[in-house]
């Protein structure tokens, strides 16, 4: 899993420069999280029926989980 540090404030900060890097962070973290959530779902579709029963999961609930919606 992947992480940055996003508990500075650069917006306002540096001007141009910080918005611009706000608008890089803010793309890096949507690219993060569509990993993480893609690594999921492949992790969890590769889990037979029984596996997921198991850990109280069904096919259905598989694009929640990874959305972080369950």
């Amino acid at each position: 899993m992947a992480a940055l540090d996003t508990t500075r404030i650069t917006t306002g900060s540096f001007g141009l420069v910080g918005r611009i890097g706000a608008t890089f962070a803010s793309v890096a973290n949507a690219a993060i999280e569509w990993s993480d959530a893609r690594a999921t779902r492949k992790a969890l579709n590769g889990l037979s029926d029984r596996e997921l029963e198991d850990i109280g999961l069904c096919r259905g609930d598989i694009d929640a989980v990874a959305e972080g919606r369950r």
